[in-house]
């Protein structure tokens, strides 16, 4: 379960501690009521806060955070299930780092994107021990936003939970052109290294290293498996000059990253690198 289902359970504890989420009045029209434990003051846990932010259930009674006391009705019941739950998730309920702020996905590209790129080209970099110019990745594949505050272990699951590989390809120049005339004339993926600027679904030009994208030239792209052969639309490793697949899944090597961070007393945080410049039709 992940910490966002686990967000809407909780919820939903609250709403059955009050008079639900939508509840039916005699004239059959509907109201709404606010999801916000004001009813019993629960908030999202880690696995060293639980009773603090879950409260707890004792006997036929359960004692809500707030200090109210619920001895029977489905409160009690869901609050019983929602506890004795929490063992078995404590593992992906550790705090695993600390984001400065919140950093939302935002099409065509964002900080949380520049993040997620930046690291899988490192870490394909470091894996293959191959000169990585160039990343792409799929929007898809980030499923949530970074919230702000203590990172979970099952934040960065809810994130990438997807079993990926990290790839490596090596592509000449024309072909990284094809997939970015692809991306332009369509919707724009995740990228990295690579400075595109784009103007009526095409690409106006495209840069690696200050230089202009050479079509005889080999780059090195870091990547996933899903997108090697039609995964979101991509054909990545059509005419690859050479393909390895690395070790572990996409969450493995975020996950260690995030952690490698805390220990060295980092935060999470980044800044937009304007990898994608999308010129609006009329503008110069």
């Amino acid at each position: 379960m992940s910490r966002h289902s686990f967000k809407s359970l909780l919820a939903a504890l609250a709403v059955l501690a009050g008079a639900g989420a939508y509840a039916q009045v005699p004239v059959s029209s509907w109201s709404a009521d606010p999801i916000d434990g004001h009813r019993t003051g629960v908030t999202a846990s880690t696995a060293d806060n639980v009773q603090e932010s879950m409260g707890v259930v004792k006997g036929r009674t359960y004692y809500a955070p707030n200090g109210r006391k619920f001895r029977k009705g489905t409160v009690r019941k869901v609050a019983g299930l929602m506890l004795g739950a929490q063992p078995a998730m404590a593992e992906v309920k550790q705090v695993v780092g600390y984001s400065t702020r919140e950093m939302p996905r935002v099409k065509p590209e964002c900080e949380l994107y520049d993040w997620f790129i930046d690291e899988l080209m490192r870490a394909t970099a470091d894996s293959t021990g191959r000169k990585v110019d160039i990343g792409i990745s799929n929007r898809g594949g980030v499923r949530i936003d970074m919230p702000a505050g203590e990172i979970l272990c099952d934040d960065i699951q809810s994130m990438f939970p997807f079993k990926n590989n990290l790839c490596y390809v090596a592509l000449h120049g024309k072909d990284v052109r094809v997939i970015l005339d692809q991306m332009a004339a369509t919707s724009f993926q995740i990228l990295g290294g690579i400075k595109v600027i784009a103007k009526n679904g095409k690409i106006v030009s495209a840069t690696v290293d200050g230089e202009l994208l050479d079509d005889e030239k080999v780059y090195g792209v870091a990547t996933i498996n899903f997108l090697l052969d039609g995964g979101d639309g991509l054909f990545i490793g059509k005419n690859a000059v050479e393909t390895i697949y690395c070790n572990g899944w996409v969450y493995d090597t975020i996950l260690d990253y995030v952690k490698s961070l805390t220990a060295a007393g980092k935060p999470i945080e980044f800044e937009n690198q304007h990898w994608i410049t999308i010129i609006k039709e009329g503008k110069k």
